[in-house]
């Protein structure tokens, strides 16, 4: 590794100073918000849920009609849930679950009565208890061992363990297609089951859905499309697969050699944490600051006056009651009259811009120290002799001390990118009403775009970050040499970086979908032994989400590898521009790898 010095000092000044106006932000929200509008959420008439003297002081729990609403990218920048149904104060959440009818009996009314709007009926939907959120955080617990199970073989029988994932992989989606077509014969001759989806609309109940022939058709059909991909992509690249396992191996052989990189995931993500919980309680006691206000919300969301302020007072009388049937005037968000009120959302907007920077900031320091430690097992002649002392620690120091600026730079670039999509997206969000048919394919278009764009920075910049790691050059001169390196190895690049990166997805697949399906079963009541003590699946999205962060959780282990071999692929392709096996020049590249590489690069490109 080069000597260096201090990179990007400018961006790095200028990240210091926006640090500091981030910290005095948070001050100010925190000096001007009221604790009672963070300790206490607020319904939809602006009362406190809670709180002690008033009418809602046994009612500490805020009960959405439909949560899910709030799903959307415009919470990011107001904080506002864009749901059109009442929020009401409650005593504790739902622990029942009824159709219509059923909730209509004299018995079952006078508890669901409790959790409907005024003056309307409406059957209860449950809320997820305690036994779910558990057993969501087991399951992601279980894809941590898994994934920590699993680098660690690999750093013994990687060979055997990929072709074990291989095949496990079109094993498992194989009978997934079987069960499938299995569980569509079956409903084929139930009557009722032929119902499309579309003529149910969306359902909180997955045995809804479960209990159709067509959903299955559709999971039957994507499996099968899913399945075949797979085949394809082994039988055309079933050479390079070779080679990319050796490849894996020596990635292998430095992580068993610096094992504290298997541990740094866990840095990156206290970092990450720090930063959402500083953006969310800035943003929390940003909201809250003044008083009340309220928001026009109609059912359909088609009305003219929708998200226009209002007075609960009088809404009843006033012309948008008459102009839109069915609109309430119900609680949005906090505000005021004052320079510090007016400016909230600019506040808002520089407390997510602020956030974005300093989440990529911690992913580029992430990717850079692991690609400096990587860095020093490659580059040492006589492994593992060569390799220096606390390689990790002494690429985290190189890193702060040398290319906070770089590493700054990077991820304002990213940062910036991102702040737009989300930005398109809100803008979006508040267009979906609109007719004009040129506005939205524009901004369709613009998304798209910039969704590209993102995509392709994040290659760049961590290819960026490992040259930096290597050589201590700025980021826009790492960025460049960077880019140049792999268009010259463009072939290397396509054939093989990538096919190792499809092999530790097909890993990270195998993990998360084993314990998706693991949730699957456990939820449907599918594994006998634990029938009695299961909860009541109500809800479509619980095993989604133990497989969506089965997957995350899998990916945070998985990018070590990948960020291994990305490095070491990246130090290959630079060894061979700079040295050609003499004594004088000789390969730092171990001669088995090295005679690997250079065969697969002779036979003929598939």
């Amino acid at each position: 590794l080069y000597p260096r010095s201090c990179t990007d000092v400018a961006c790095c000044f200028i990240f210091i100073i926006v640090i500091i106006g981030y910290i005095a932000l948070g001050t100010i929200a925190w000096s001007f918000g009221d604790p009672r509008k963070v300790v206490y959420p607020t319904d939809s008439r602006g009362q406190f849920c809670g709180q002690k003297g008033t009418s809602n002081s046994n009612k500490a729990v805020l009960f959405y009609f439909n949560i899910l609403k709030c799903a959307n990218p415009a919470v990011l920048i107001n904080l506002q849930c864009p749901t059109t149904q009442v929020q009401l104060c409650v005593s504790k959440c739902p622990d029942k679950f009824a159709r219509f009818l059923d909730s209509q009996s004299s018995t079952n009314w006078e508890y669901y009565k409790q959790f409907c709007k005024p003056n309307f009926v409406l059957g209860s939907k449950v809320r997820m208890n305690i036994v779910l959120l558990c057993t969501q955080m087991f399951g992601l617990v279980i894809t941590m061992v898994l994934s920590l199970l699993f680098i660690l073989l690999l750093r013994y029988i990687a060979g055997v363990l990929l072709w074990l994932i291989i095949f496990g992989v079109v094993g498992a989606i194989g009978y997934g297609i079987w069960h499938c077509f299995w569980e569509y014969s079956t409903l084929g001759m139930k009557p009722g089951s032929n119902i499309t989806i579309s003529d149910i609309g969306f359902q909180p109940d997955l045995a809804v859905y479960l209990n159709l022939s067509q959903t299955w058709l559709i999971f039957m059909c994507f499996l099968a499309v899913i399945e075949g991909i797979i085949v394809i992509v082994l039988i055309f690249l079933r050479k390079r697969i070779c080679i990319a396992i050796s490849l894996l191996k020596e990635g292998s052989r430095a992580i068993g050699n610096i094992m504290s990189t298997l541990f740094y995931p866990l840095v990156t993500f206290l970092l990450v944490t720090i930063c959402i919980a500083y953006w969310a309680v800035t943003a929390v006691f940003l909201a809250s600051s003044g008083d009340a206000i309220y928001k026009v919300t109609s059912p359909d969301g088609k009305c003219i006056y929708d998200n226009s302020t209002c007075n609960p007072t009088n809404f009843s009388q006033s012309n948008i009651s008459k102009a839109c049937p069915g609109s309430q005037c119900n609680f949005a968000f906090y505000g005021g009259e004052s320079l510090y009120h007016k400016n909230i959302l600019v506040f808002q907007i520089c407390n997510l811009f602020a956030f974005l920077w300093l989440v990529n900031f911690s992913i580029a320091l992430g990717q850079c120290t692991l690609a400096g430690a990587f860095a020093s097992y490659y580059w040492a002649l006589k492994k593992p002799d060569d390799i220096p002392p606390c390689p990790l620690f002494s690429s985290f120091s190189r890193a702060i001390r040398f290319h906070t600026g770089s590493l700054a730079f990077g991820s304002l670039i990213l940062g910036s990118v991102q702040f737009i999509r989300i930005i398109l997206e809100y803008l979006d969000h508040n267009l979906k009403g609109a007719q004009n048919n040129v506005a939205q394919f524009l901004l369709k278009c613009l998304k798209c775009c910039f969704w590209c764009l993102e995509r392709f920075i994040k290659f760049l910049n961590r290819n960026a970050y490992i040259m930096i790691a290597i050589y201590g050059k700025n980021f826009y001169t790492s960025a460049r040499e960077a880019f140049f390196l792999l268009m010259r190895n463009i072939l290397r690049v396509a054939v093989l970086d990538k096919v190792t990166d499809f092999l530790l997805f097909l890993g990270k697949l195998l993990i998360s979908g084993g314990v998706g399906a693991l949730a699957f079963f456990f939820f449907t009541h599918k594994i006998p032994i634990l029938q009695e003590h299961l909860p009541v699946l109500n809800y479509i999205w619980v095993p989604l989400t133990v497989t969506f962060g089965s997957y995350i959780v899998a990916q945070g282990f998985f990018n070590v590898y990948s960020m291994c071999v990305d490095t070491l692929f990246l130090c290959f392709c630079e060894d061979l521009e700079r040295n050609d096996g003499s004594s004088s020049r000789p390969y730092f590249i171990s001669p088995n790898l090295h005679q690997i590489l250079r065969k697969g690069e002779d036979e003929p490109k598939l």
